[in-house]
């Protein structure tokens, strides 16, 4: 427990404020999508191991989240969340939450890191190519989540 928690607590020291940094800025929504997507997915494929390791333990011990949300640089939603509200009512987003809006960007970028061995298998990529096709996601999975959000006229 005690290894998993010195481990965690170095990764979020570094991803997140960049995190909170990018949902707290004034960029738009779009701007926001574009740029966790490639933070985090750039992290990620430098610490390739954290995001299986970071479920497992969470699973184990769901208790230390709560920890973390003492944190001050724990990433804040609240204003990404009214952002989105906001340019619903604007028209320039389609009618979603920003908590839903939220977790299908989270889900994008982390599941094919979870599912590393069976999205490798399934597309046939060795190492190199799961690398490359990732490094593509950085933008790929961005512009799939603006386009499936934009209001179009």
């Amino acid at each position: 427990q005690l290894l998993f928690e010195a481990v965690f607590k170095t990764a979020f020291s570094l991803l997140a404020p960049q995190i909170n940094t990018i949902l707290n800025d004034d960029s738009s929504v779009e701007d926001k999508i574009r740029n966790f997507t490639s933070s985090y997915i750039s992290f990620v494929i430098k610490h390739p191991y954290l995001p299986n390791f970071v479920i497992q333990e969470l699973n184990k011990n769901p208790e230390f989240l709560n920890k973390l949300r003492e944190n001050k640089n724990f990433p804040n939603i609240s204003k990404f969340k009214q952002q989105v509200n906001d340019e619903v009512k604007a028209g320039l987003l389609i009618p979603i939450s920003g908590e839903q809006l939220f977790i299908n960007i989270i889900s994008l970028n982390i599941f094919p890191f979870i599912a590393k061995n069976l999205v490798k298998g399934l597309t046939g990529n060795d190492e190199t190519a799961f690398e490359n096709l990732m490094n593509e996601r950085k933008t790929h999975v961005a512009e799939f989540i603006i386009q499936s959000i934009k209001r179009t006229p």
